[in-house]
Protein backbone atom coordinates (compact mmCIF):
# COMPACT_ATOMS: atom_id res chain seq x y z
CA UNK A 1 0.00 0.00 0.00
CA UNK A 2 1.29 3.47 -0.91
CA UNK A 3 1.03 6.36 1.56
CA UNK A 4 -2.04 8.51 1.08
CA UNK A 5 -1.38 11.96 -0.44
CA UNK A 6 -4.62 13.54 0.80
CA UNK A 7 -5.65 11.72 3.98
CA UNK A 8 -9.24 11.41 5.09
CA UNK A 9 -10.37 11.22 8.70
CA UNK A 10 -9.82 7.73 10.09
CA UNK A 11 -10.17 6.03 13.44
CA UNK A 12 -7.07 5.01 15.33
CA UNK A 13 -7.89 1.39 14.47
CA UNK A 14 -8.16 2.17 10.76
CA UNK A 15 -4.90 4.11 10.90
CA UNK A 16 -3.29 1.09 12.57
CA UNK A 17 -4.37 -1.44 9.95
CA UNK A 18 -3.53 0.97 7.13
CA UNK A 19 -0.07 1.33 8.68
CA UNK A 20 0.37 -2.44 8.65
CA UNK A 21 -0.52 -2.43 4.95
CA UNK A 22 1.99 0.36 4.29
CA UNK A 23 4.72 -1.77 5.88
CA UNK A 24 3.88 -4.84 3.82
CA UNK A 25 2.28 -7.05 6.48
CA UNK A 26 0.63 -10.13 4.97
CA UNK A 27 0.14 -12.42 7.99
CA UNK A 28 -0.98 -11.56 11.51
CA UNK A 29 -1.25 -14.04 14.37
CA UNK A 30 -3.66 -13.45 17.21
CA UNK A 31 -6.27 -14.45 19.73
CA UNK A 32 -9.23 -12.03 19.59
CA UNK A 33 -9.97 -9.89 22.62
CA UNK A 34 -12.52 -7.29 23.62
CA UNK A 35 -9.73 -4.78 24.22
CA UNK A 36 -9.05 -4.41 20.50
CA UNK A 37 -12.49 -4.89 18.95
CA UNK A 38 -12.10 -1.74 16.84
CA UNK A 39 -8.83 -3.05 15.41
CA UNK A 40 -10.49 -6.39 14.65
CA UNK A 41 -13.25 -4.55 12.82
CA UNK A 42 -10.67 -2.65 10.79
CA UNK A 43 -9.06 -5.96 9.83
CA UNK A 44 -12.40 -6.91 8.26
CA UNK A 45 -11.85 -4.43 5.43
CA UNK A 46 -8.25 -5.55 4.91
CA UNK A 47 -8.83 -9.30 4.49
CA UNK A 48 -7.54 -9.35 0.92
CA UNK A 49 -4.19 -7.86 1.98
CA UNK A 50 -3.72 -9.27 5.49
CA UNK A 51 -4.58 -12.77 6.67
CA UNK A 52 -5.47 -12.96 10.37
CA UNK A 53 -4.46 -16.39 11.70
CA UNK A 54 -6.60 -17.30 14.70
CA UNK A 55 -4.60 -19.16 17.34
CA UNK A 56 -5.76 -20.98 20.47
CA UNK A 57 -3.49 -19.42 23.11
CA UNK A 58 -1.31 -16.34 23.15
CA UNK A 59 1.84 -18.40 23.71
CA UNK A 60 1.15 -19.94 20.32
CA UNK A 61 0.51 -16.48 18.86
CA UNK A 62 3.86 -15.08 19.95
CA UNK A 63 5.80 -18.19 18.93
CA UNK A 64 4.22 -18.16 15.48
CA UNK A 65 5.03 -14.48 15.05
CA UNK A 66 8.60 -15.12 16.19
CA UNK A 67 8.97 -17.98 13.69
CA UNK A 68 7.61 -15.70 10.94
CA UNK A 69 10.24 -13.10 11.84
CA UNK A 70 13.01 -15.70 11.70
CA UNK A 71 11.86 -17.06 8.35
CA UNK A 72 11.32 -13.78 6.54
CA UNK A 73 13.49 -11.17 8.24
CA UNK A 74 10.37 -9.01 8.45
CA UNK A 75 8.70 -8.34 11.80
CA UNK A 76 6.30 -11.06 12.87
CA UNK A 77 3.03 -9.41 13.89
CA UNK A 78 1.07 -10.58 16.95
CA UNK A 79 -2.21 -9.26 18.39
CA UNK A 80 -3.33 -10.16 21.90
CA UNK A 81 -5.67 -8.81 24.49
CA UNK A 82 -4.60 -7.04 27.67
CA UNK A 83 -3.62 -8.65 30.97
CA UNK A 84 -3.78 -12.47 30.64
CA UNK A 85 -3.31 -12.30 26.88
CA UNK A 86 -0.18 -10.19 27.19
CA UNK A 87 1.32 -12.33 29.94
CA UNK A 88 0.74 -15.49 27.90
CA UNK A 89 2.53 -13.87 24.96
CA UNK A 90 5.58 -12.87 27.01
CA UNK A 91 7.36 -16.17 26.32
CA UNK A 92 7.53 -15.38 22.61
CA UNK A 93 8.91 -11.92 23.34
CA UNK A 94 11.69 -13.42 25.43
CA UNK A 95 12.52 -15.88 22.67
CA UNK A 96 12.57 -13.08 20.09
CA UNK A 97 14.85 -10.99 22.31
CA UNK A 98 17.39 -13.75 22.90
CA UNK A 99 17.21 -14.89 19.25
CA UNK A 100 17.44 -11.34 17.82
CA UNK A 101 14.21 -11.84 15.88
CA UNK A 102 12.09 -8.91 14.61
CA UNK A 103 8.61 -9.05 16.15
CA UNK A 104 5.92 -6.49 17.00
CA UNK A 105 3.35 -7.33 19.66
CA UNK A 106 0.19 -5.22 19.69
CA UNK A 107 -1.78 -5.36 22.95
CA UNK A 108 -5.29 -4.06 23.54
CA UNK A 109 -5.25 -1.74 26.54
CA UNK A 110 -7.78 -0.17 28.90
CA UNK A 111 -9.11 3.28 27.97
CA UNK A 112 -6.86 6.20 28.88
CA UNK A 113 -9.58 7.66 31.10
CA UNK A 114 -9.25 4.77 33.59
CA UNK A 115 -5.49 4.16 33.58
CA UNK A 116 -3.68 3.80 36.91
CA UNK A 117 -6.85 2.55 38.63
CA UNK A 118 -6.03 -1.13 38.19
CA UNK A 119 -8.94 -1.33 35.80
CA UNK A 120 -10.07 -4.66 34.38
CA UNK A 121 -6.95 -6.55 33.22
CA UNK A 122 -4.85 -3.38 33.34
CA UNK A 123 -1.07 -3.68 33.31
CA UNK A 124 1.77 -1.24 32.70
CA UNK A 125 3.55 -2.86 29.79
CA UNK A 126 6.53 -0.54 29.95
CA UNK A 127 7.44 -2.00 33.30
CA UNK A 128 6.34 -5.52 32.41
CA UNK A 129 8.28 -5.91 29.15
CA UNK A 130 11.09 -3.40 29.63
CA UNK A 131 13.96 -5.90 29.88
CA UNK A 132 12.88 -8.25 27.11
CA UNK A 133 12.19 -5.81 24.29
CA UNK A 134 13.86 -3.05 22.31
CA UNK A 135 11.01 -0.62 22.93
CA UNK A 136 7.65 -0.59 24.74
CA UNK A 137 5.19 2.24 24.16
CA UNK A 138 1.51 3.10 24.32
CA UNK A 139 -0.24 4.99 21.53
CA UNK A 140 -2.53 7.36 23.39
CA UNK A 141 -3.54 9.57 20.45
CA UNK A 142 -4.74 8.34 17.03
CA UNK A 143 -2.70 10.92 15.10
CA UNK A 144 0.47 9.30 16.51
CA UNK A 145 -0.36 5.86 15.08
CA UNK A 146 1.54 6.11 11.74
CA UNK A 147 4.57 7.64 13.43
CA UNK A 148 4.83 5.12 16.26
CA UNK A 149 4.07 2.07 14.13
CA UNK A 150 6.75 3.19 11.66
CA UNK A 151 9.24 3.56 14.50
CA UNK A 152 8.33 0.08 15.76
CA UNK A 153 9.08 -1.46 12.35
CA UNK A 154 12.35 0.41 11.95
CA UNK A 155 13.49 -0.53 15.44
CA UNK A 156 12.50 -4.21 15.14
CA UNK A 157 14.68 -4.82 12.06
CA UNK A 158 17.59 -2.40 12.53
CA UNK A 159 20.85 -2.93 14.38
CA UNK A 160 20.41 -6.05 16.46
CA UNK A 161 16.86 -7.13 15.49
CA UNK A 162 14.36 -7.78 18.24
CA UNK A 163 10.84 -7.41 19.63
CA UNK A 164 8.81 -4.25 20.13
CA UNK A 165 5.54 -3.81 22.06
CA UNK A 166 2.80 -1.27 21.35
CA UNK A 167 -0.23 -0.95 23.63
CA UNK A 168 -3.51 0.23 22.09
CA UNK A 169 -5.97 1.93 24.47
CA UNK A 170 -9.59 1.22 23.58
CA UNK A 171 -10.59 4.88 23.29
CA UNK A 172 -7.64 5.64 21.01
CA UNK A 173 -8.79 2.93 18.61
CA UNK A 174 -12.21 4.56 18.15
CA UNK A 175 -11.06 8.20 18.16
CA UNK A 176 -10.79 10.05 14.82
CA UNK A 177 -7.77 11.78 13.30
CA UNK A 178 -6.68 13.18 9.96
CA UNK A 179 -3.05 12.32 9.39
CA UNK A 180 -0.87 11.15 6.50
CA UNK A 181 0.57 7.66 6.25
CA UNK A 182 4.31 7.14 6.45
CA UNK A 183 6.50 5.45 3.84
CA UNK A 184 7.47 1.81 4.26
CA UNK A 185 10.18 1.09 6.82
CA UNK A 186 13.84 0.66 5.87
CA UNK A 187 16.36 -1.53 7.65
CA UNK A 188 19.37 0.35 9.05
CA UNK A 189 22.59 -1.51 9.83
CA UNK A 190 26.24 -0.80 10.50
CA UNK A 191 28.83 -1.69 7.86
CA UNK A 192 32.35 -2.98 8.60
CA UNK A 193 35.12 -0.48 7.97
CA UNK A 194 37.84 -1.11 5.40
CA UNK A 195 40.50 -0.98 8.10
CA UNK A 196 38.64 -3.59 10.15
CA UNK A 197 38.36 -5.98 7.21
CA UNK A 198 42.05 -5.48 6.36
CA UNK A 199 42.99 -6.24 9.96
CA UNK A 200 40.79 -9.34 9.89
CA UNK A 201 42.57 -10.59 6.78
CA UNK A 202 45.98 -9.87 8.31
CA UNK A 203 45.09 -11.81 11.46
CA UNK A 204 43.79 -14.68 9.37
CA UNK A 205 46.97 -14.77 7.29
CA UNK A 206 49.05 -14.98 10.47
CA UNK A 207 47.03 -17.84 11.97
CA UNK A 208 47.87 -21.53 11.93
CA UNK A 209 44.74 -23.03 13.53
CA UNK A 210 41.79 -20.68 12.90
CA UNK A 211 38.23 -21.59 13.77
CA UNK A 212 34.91 -19.90 12.90
CA UNK A 213 31.90 -19.78 15.21
CA UNK A 214 28.83 -18.78 13.23
CA UNK A 215 25.52 -17.79 14.80
CA UNK A 216 23.15 -15.09 15.98
CA UNK A 217 20.31 -13.27 14.26
CA UNK A 218 20.04 -10.82 11.40
CA UNK A 219 21.06 -13.22 8.63
CA UNK A 220 19.43 -13.75 5.25
CA UNK A 221 19.96 -16.24 2.46
CA UNK A 222 22.41 -14.06 0.54
CA UNK A 223 24.46 -13.37 3.67
CA UNK A 224 24.76 -17.11 4.33
CA UNK A 225 25.84 -17.71 0.74
CA UNK A 226 28.42 -14.91 0.95
CA UNK A 227 29.89 -16.20 4.19
CA UNK A 228 29.98 -19.76 2.90
CA UNK A 229 31.95 -18.53 -0.13
CA UNK A 230 34.41 -16.72 2.19
CA UNK A 231 34.90 -19.84 4.33
CA UNK A 232 35.35 -22.00 1.25
CA UNK A 233 37.88 -19.67 -0.35
CA UNK A 234 39.96 -19.70 2.84
CA UNK A 235 39.43 -23.41 3.72
CA UNK A 236 38.07 -22.40 7.13
CA UNK A 237 36.46 -24.87 9.54
CA UNK A 238 33.02 -23.58 10.53
CA UNK A 239 30.96 -24.58 13.55
CA UNK A 240 27.49 -23.17 14.14
CA UNK A 241 26.29 -22.11 17.56
CA UNK A 242 23.21 -23.29 19.45
CA UNK A 243 20.07 -23.37 17.24
CA UNK A 244 21.93 -21.75 14.34
CA UNK A 245 23.07 -24.83 12.42
CA UNK A 246 21.14 -23.74 9.32
CA UNK A 247 23.39 -20.72 8.74
CA UNK A 248 25.89 -22.99 6.97
CA UNK A 249 24.98 -26.00 4.84
CA UNK A 250 25.74 -29.01 7.04
CA UNK A 251 26.58 -31.04 3.90
CA UNK A 252 29.41 -28.66 2.99
CA UNK A 253 32.96 -29.98 3.57
CA UNK A 254 33.84 -26.91 5.65
CA UNK A 255 31.03 -27.51 8.14
CA UNK A 256 32.40 -29.31 11.20
CA UNK A 257 29.52 -29.42 13.72
CA UNK A 258 27.33 -27.54 16.14
CA UNK A 259 28.63 -25.79 19.23
CA UNK A 260 25.86 -26.45 21.71
CA UNK A 261 24.51 -28.92 24.23
CA UNK A 262 26.16 -32.31 23.69
CA UNK A 263 29.26 -30.81 22.05
CA UNK A 264 31.48 -33.27 20.18
CA UNK A 265 34.65 -33.67 22.32
CA UNK A 266 36.83 -33.59 19.20
CA UNK A 267 35.23 -30.32 18.13
CA UNK A 268 35.59 -28.85 21.61
CA UNK A 269 39.29 -29.74 21.56
CA UNK A 270 39.80 -28.01 18.21
CA UNK A 271 38.16 -24.82 19.47
CA UNK A 272 40.26 -24.80 22.63
CA UNK A 273 43.45 -25.40 20.63
CA UNK A 274 42.73 -22.79 17.95
CA UNK A 275 45.03 -19.78 17.69
CA UNK A 276 42.45 -17.51 16.04
CA UNK A 277 38.77 -17.57 16.92
CA UNK A 278 36.43 -15.72 14.59
CA UNK A 279 32.93 -15.38 16.10
CA UNK A 280 30.53 -14.04 13.49
CA UNK A 281 27.08 -13.21 14.83
CA UNK A 282 26.69 -15.10 18.13
CA UNK A 283 26.32 -13.52 21.55
CA UNK A 284 28.60 -16.22 23.01
CA UNK A 285 26.15 -17.19 25.69
CA UNK A 286 26.09 -20.03 28.19
CA UNK A 287 25.26 -22.95 25.88
CA UNK A 288 27.64 -21.86 23.13
CA UNK A 289 30.59 -21.56 25.52
CA UNK A 290 30.00 -24.67 27.65
CA UNK A 291 28.87 -22.61 30.62
CA UNK A 292 31.47 -19.91 29.88
CA UNK A 293 34.39 -22.36 30.08
CA UNK A 294 35.17 -22.93 26.40
CA UNK A 295 36.69 -19.47 25.96
CA UNK A 296 38.70 -17.75 28.69
CA UNK A 297 37.15 -14.68 30.37
CA UNK A 298 37.84 -11.82 29.96
CA UNK A 299 40.77 -12.34 27.55
CA UNK A 300 40.63 -15.45 25.35
CA UNK A 301 43.97 -17.24 25.11
CA UNK A 302 43.72 -17.27 21.30
CA UNK A 303 43.49 -14.22 19.07
CA UNK A 304 39.84 -13.29 19.00
CA UNK A 305 37.64 -11.45 16.50
CA UNK A 306 34.00 -10.79 17.37
CA UNK A 307 31.46 -9.55 14.83
CA UNK A 308 27.97 -8.66 16.06
CA UNK A 309 24.96 -6.62 14.97
CA UNK A 310 24.68 -4.86 18.34
CA UNK A 311 27.47 -2.64 19.61
CA UNK A 312 26.25 -3.23 23.16
CA UNK A 313 27.21 -6.92 22.90
CA UNK A 314 30.80 -6.34 21.82
CA UNK A 315 33.16 -6.51 24.78
CA UNK A 316 30.31 -7.44 27.11
CA UNK A 317 31.89 -10.70 28.32
CA UNK A 318 34.89 -11.31 26.10
CA UNK A 319 37.53 -8.72 25.21
CA UNK A 320 38.47 -9.25 21.58
CA UNK A 321 41.53 -8.22 19.59
CA UNK A 322 39.18 -6.96 16.90
CA UNK A 323 35.58 -5.88 17.44
CA UNK A 324 33.37 -5.30 14.40
CA UNK A 325 29.88 -3.85 14.73
CA UNK A 326 28.07 -4.77 11.54
CA UNK A 327 24.92 -6.21 10.10
CA UNK A 328 25.41 -9.79 9.01
CA UNK A 329 24.64 -9.21 5.29
CA UNK A 330 27.05 -6.26 5.26
CA UNK A 331 29.85 -8.19 6.96
CA UNK A 332 29.38 -11.35 4.90
CA UNK A 333 29.54 -9.38 1.64
CA UNK A 334 32.72 -7.64 2.78
CA UNK A 335 34.28 -10.95 3.86
CA UNK A 336 33.49 -12.53 0.51
CA UNK A 337 35.20 -9.63 -1.26
CA UNK A 338 38.49 -10.17 0.62
CA UNK A 339 41.34 -11.77 -1.29
CA UNK A 340 41.83 -15.32 0.07
CA UNK A 341 44.84 -16.06 2.25
CA UNK A 342 47.21 -19.01 2.07
CA UNK A 343 45.54 -21.74 4.13
CA UNK A 344 48.02 -24.19 5.67
CA UNK A 345 45.13 -25.45 7.83
CA UNK A 346 43.18 -26.98 4.92
CA UNK A 347 44.02 -30.54 5.94
CA UNK A 348 42.98 -29.80 9.52
CA UNK A 349 39.61 -28.61 8.20
CA UNK A 350 39.17 -31.90 6.34
CA UNK A 351 40.07 -33.79 9.51
CA UNK A 352 37.53 -31.78 11.50
CA UNK A 353 34.90 -32.65 8.89
CA UNK A 354 35.80 -36.33 9.21
CA UNK A 355 35.31 -36.04 12.98
CA UNK A 356 31.87 -34.58 12.36
CA UNK A 357 30.85 -37.35 10.00
CA UNK A 358 32.01 -39.95 12.49
CA UNK A 359 30.03 -38.15 15.21
CA UNK A 360 26.90 -38.49 13.09
CA UNK A 361 26.95 -42.27 12.88
CA UNK A 362 24.04 -43.85 14.82
CA UNK A 363 24.82 -45.07 18.32
CA UNK A 364 23.48 -47.87 20.49
CA UNK A 365 20.70 -46.86 22.88
CA UNK A 366 18.44 -48.59 25.42
CA UNK A 367 14.99 -49.63 24.27
CA UNK A 368 13.34 -50.79 21.07
CA UNK A 369 13.28 -47.37 19.40
CA UNK A 370 16.64 -45.72 18.69
CA UNK A 371 16.39 -41.98 18.07
CA UNK A 372 19.78 -41.80 16.34
CA UNK A 373 18.58 -44.25 13.68
CA UNK A 374 15.28 -42.39 13.32
CA UNK A 375 17.08 -39.11 12.68
CA UNK A 376 19.57 -40.78 10.34
CA UNK A 377 16.60 -42.06 8.30
CA UNK A 378 15.06 -38.59 8.15
CA UNK A 379 18.41 -37.10 7.14
CA UNK A 380 18.30 -39.23 3.98
CA UNK A 381 14.53 -39.18 3.43
CA UNK A 382 13.58 -35.53 3.77
CA UNK A 383 13.94 -33.14 0.79
CA UNK A 384 16.68 -30.50 1.16
CA UNK A 385 14.17 -27.64 1.54
CA UNK A 386 12.48 -29.23 4.58
CA UNK A 387 12.06 -26.96 7.60
CA UNK A 388 12.67 -28.75 10.91
CA UNK A 389 11.42 -27.18 14.13
CA UNK A 390 12.09 -28.10 17.74
CA UNK A 391 11.06 -26.84 21.14
CA UNK A 392 13.27 -27.57 24.14
CA UNK A 393 14.27 -30.67 26.05
CA UNK A 394 16.82 -33.45 25.98
CA UNK A 395 15.33 -34.83 22.75
CA UNK A 396 16.71 -31.93 20.71
CA UNK A 397 20.25 -33.23 21.21
CA UNK A 398 19.37 -36.29 19.12
CA UNK A 399 17.92 -34.14 16.35
CA UNK A 400 20.71 -31.58 16.19
CA UNK A 401 23.49 -34.16 16.39
CA UNK A 402 22.24 -36.60 13.75
CA UNK A 403 20.32 -34.38 11.32
CA UNK A 404 21.91 -32.16 8.66
CA UNK A 405 20.37 -28.76 8.07
CA UNK A 406 20.81 -27.82 4.46
CA UNK A 407 20.79 -24.03 4.53
CA UNK A 408 19.23 -20.82 5.70
CA UNK A 409 16.03 -21.28 7.69
CA UNK A 410 15.76 -25.03 7.48
CA UNK A 411 15.94 -24.97 11.30
CA UNK A 412 13.68 -23.21 13.77
CA UNK A 413 14.36 -23.43 17.49
CA UNK A 414 14.56 -21.09 20.49
CA UNK A 415 18.00 -20.21 21.85
CA UNK A 416 16.10 -19.18 24.96
CA UNK A 417 15.38 -22.87 25.63
CA UNK A 418 11.63 -22.23 25.72
CA UNK A 419 9.49 -25.35 25.74
CA UNK A 420 6.37 -25.33 23.58
CA UNK A 421 8.02 -23.69 20.55
CA UNK A 422 8.08 -26.62 18.12
CA UNK A 423 4.36 -26.92 17.35
CA UNK A 424 3.42 -23.25 16.73
CA UNK A 425 6.65 -22.46 14.88
CA UNK A 426 6.01 -25.36 12.51
CA UNK A 427 2.51 -24.08 11.74
CA UNK A 428 3.87 -20.61 11.00
CA UNK A 429 6.55 -22.14 8.78
CA UNK A 430 3.94 -24.04 6.76
CA UNK A 431 1.80 -20.93 6.37
CA UNK A 432 4.80 -18.90 5.17
CA UNK A 433 6.12 -21.67 2.91
CA UNK A 434 3.14 -23.89 2.02
CA UNK A 435 5.07 -25.79 -0.67
CA UNK A 436 7.94 -26.82 1.63
CA UNK A 437 7.83 -29.87 3.90
CA UNK A 438 7.77 -29.02 7.62
CA UNK A 439 8.61 -31.51 10.38
CA UNK A 440 8.17 -30.55 14.02
CA UNK A 441 9.81 -32.28 16.99
CA UNK A 442 8.53 -31.98 20.54
CA UNK A 443 9.07 -33.90 23.73
CA UNK A 444 6.03 -35.13 25.64
CA UNK A 445 6.37 -32.29 28.15
CA UNK A 446 7.23 -29.75 25.46
CA UNK A 447 4.29 -30.71 23.25
CA UNK A 448 1.64 -30.17 25.89
CA UNK A 449 2.76 -26.58 26.46
CA UNK A 450 1.35 -25.47 23.09
CA UNK A 451 -0.13 -28.66 21.66
CA UNK A 452 -3.55 -27.05 21.45
CA UNK A 453 -2.30 -25.32 18.30
CA UNK A 454 -3.00 -28.57 16.46
CA UNK A 455 -6.43 -26.99 16.11
CA UNK A 456 -4.79 -24.12 14.22
CA UNK A 457 -3.00 -26.57 11.94
CA UNK A 458 -6.30 -28.26 11.22
CA UNK A 459 -8.19 -25.00 10.67
CA UNK A 460 -5.67 -23.65 8.16
CA UNK A 461 -4.76 -27.00 6.57
CA UNK A 462 -1.12 -26.64 7.58
CA UNK A 463 0.20 -30.11 6.67
CA UNK A 464 2.98 -30.39 9.23
CA UNK A 465 4.34 -33.74 10.39
CA UNK A 466 4.49 -33.49 14.19
CA UNK A 467 6.81 -35.95 15.94
CA UNK A 468 6.30 -36.31 19.69
CA UNK A 469 9.17 -38.00 21.53
CA UNK A 470 7.46 -39.58 24.53
CA UNK A 471 9.61 -40.90 27.36
CA UNK A 472 7.17 -40.18 30.17
CA UNK A 473 9.38 -37.69 32.00
CA UNK A 474 10.63 -34.14 31.99
CA UNK A 475 13.90 -35.52 30.65
CA UNK A 476 16.31 -32.65 31.08
CA UNK A 477 15.34 -32.04 34.70
CA UNK A 478 15.41 -35.77 35.47
CA UNK A 479 18.89 -35.91 33.99
CA UNK A 480 20.05 -33.15 36.32
CA UNK A 481 18.37 -34.80 39.29
CA UNK A 482 20.18 -38.07 38.65
CA UNK A 483 23.48 -36.24 38.25
CA UNK A 484 23.27 -34.01 41.32
CA UNK A 485 20.70 -35.76 43.53
CA UNK A 486 20.91 -39.44 42.54
CA UNK A 487 17.99 -41.58 43.63
CA UNK A 488 16.01 -38.57 44.89
CA UNK A 489 13.65 -38.19 41.95
CA UNK A 490 10.65 -35.91 42.38
CA UNK A 491 8.26 -33.91 40.15
CA UNK A 492 9.56 -35.21 36.82
CA UNK A 493 7.33 -38.24 36.07
CA UNK A 494 4.58 -37.61 33.52
CA UNK A 495 1.35 -39.50 32.94
CA UNK A 496 0.63 -38.68 29.33
CA UNK A 497 -2.37 -38.95 27.05
CA UNK A 498 -2.39 -41.05 23.91
CA UNK A 499 -0.90 -38.38 21.66
CA UNK A 500 -1.87 -40.16 18.44
CA UNK A 501 -5.50 -40.38 19.60
CA UNK A 502 -5.34 -36.70 20.56
CA UNK A 503 -4.24 -35.83 17.04
CA UNK A 504 -7.12 -37.84 15.61
CA UNK A 505 -9.51 -35.95 17.90
CA UNK A 506 -8.33 -32.76 16.19
CA UNK A 507 -9.09 -34.31 12.80
CA UNK A 508 -5.45 -35.13 11.97
CA UNK A 509 -3.64 -38.39 11.24
CA UNK A 510 -2.11 -40.02 14.33
CA UNK A 511 0.02 -43.12 14.88
CA UNK A 512 2.15 -44.63 17.65
CA UNK A 513 5.62 -46.00 16.88
CA UNK A 514 7.42 -48.17 19.41
CA UNK A 515 10.17 -49.84 17.35
CA UNK A 516 12.91 -48.45 15.15
CA UNK A 517 12.01 -50.91 12.38
CA UNK A 518 8.46 -49.54 12.24
CA UNK A 519 9.34 -45.88 11.87
CA UNK A 520 10.03 -45.66 8.13
CA UNK A 521 6.66 -47.12 7.12
CA UNK A 522 4.84 -45.00 9.70
CA UNK A 523 6.57 -41.90 8.41
CA UNK A 524 5.47 -42.64 4.85
CA UNK A 525 1.88 -42.96 6.02
CA UNK A 526 2.18 -39.62 7.79
CA UNK A 527 3.82 -38.07 4.73
CA UNK A 528 0.99 -39.22 2.48
CA UNK A 529 -1.84 -38.32 4.87
CA UNK A 530 -4.32 -35.74 3.54
CA UNK A 531 -4.00 -33.68 6.71
CA UNK A 532 -1.33 -32.76 9.19
CA UNK A 533 -0.12 -35.81 11.07
CA UNK A 534 1.37 -36.78 14.41
CA UNK A 535 3.74 -39.65 15.13
CA UNK A 536 4.17 -40.50 18.79
CA UNK A 537 7.56 -42.14 19.38
CA UNK A 538 7.60 -44.07 22.63
CA UNK A 539 11.19 -44.35 23.78
CA UNK A 540 12.92 -45.78 26.82
CA UNK A 541 13.45 -42.99 29.40
CA UNK A 542 16.91 -44.40 30.09
CA UNK A 543 17.97 -43.26 26.58
CA UNK A 544 18.26 -39.65 27.66
CA UNK A 545 21.16 -38.51 25.46
CA UNK A 546 23.34 -40.13 22.79
CA UNK A 547 26.28 -40.36 25.19
CA UNK A 548 24.39 -40.76 28.47
CA UNK A 549 21.81 -42.97 30.11
CA UNK A 550 19.89 -42.06 33.25
CA UNK A 551 21.00 -45.26 34.94
CA UNK A 552 24.61 -44.50 34.05
CA UNK A 553 24.34 -40.98 35.41
CA UNK A 554 22.81 -42.26 38.62
CA UNK A 555 25.48 -44.92 39.09
CA UNK A 556 28.31 -42.46 38.44
CA UNK A 557 26.83 -39.89 40.84
CA UNK A 558 26.39 -42.46 43.59
CA UNK A 559 29.94 -43.71 43.08
CA UNK A 560 31.29 -40.15 43.34
CA UNK A 561 29.44 -39.70 46.61
CA UNK A 562 31.20 -42.73 48.07
CA UNK A 563 34.61 -41.27 47.35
Amino acid sequence: MKPSDSPLPRTGAQLLIDSLKVHGVDLVFGVPGESYLDALDAFYDAQEQIKFVICRQEGGVANMAEAYGKLTGRPGIAFVTRGPGATNASIGLHTAFQDSTPLILFIGQVSTEVTEREAFQELDYRRMFGQMTKWVAQIDRPERVPEMVSHAFHLAVSGRPGPVVLALPEDMQSAMATVADTARYQRVAAHPGVADMNQLRTMLAQAERPFVMLGGGGWNEQACADFQAFAEANALPVGCTYRCQDLFDNRHPNYVGDIAVGLNPALERRIRESDLLLAVGPRLGEWTTVNYTLIDIPRPKQKFIHVHTGAEELGRVYQADLLINSGMPEFAAAARALAPVRAPWAEATLAARADYEMWQKPVAAPGALNMSEVIAFLRERLPPDTIVTCGAGAYIVWVNRFYRYTGFRTQLGPTSGAMGYGVPSAIAAKLVHPARPVVSFAGDGCFLMNGQELATAMQYDAKVIFIVVNNGIYGTIRMHQEKYFPGRVIATDLRNPDFAALARAYGLYGEIVEKTADFAAAFERAWNAPTASLLELRIDPDAILPRLTLSGLRAAALENRKR
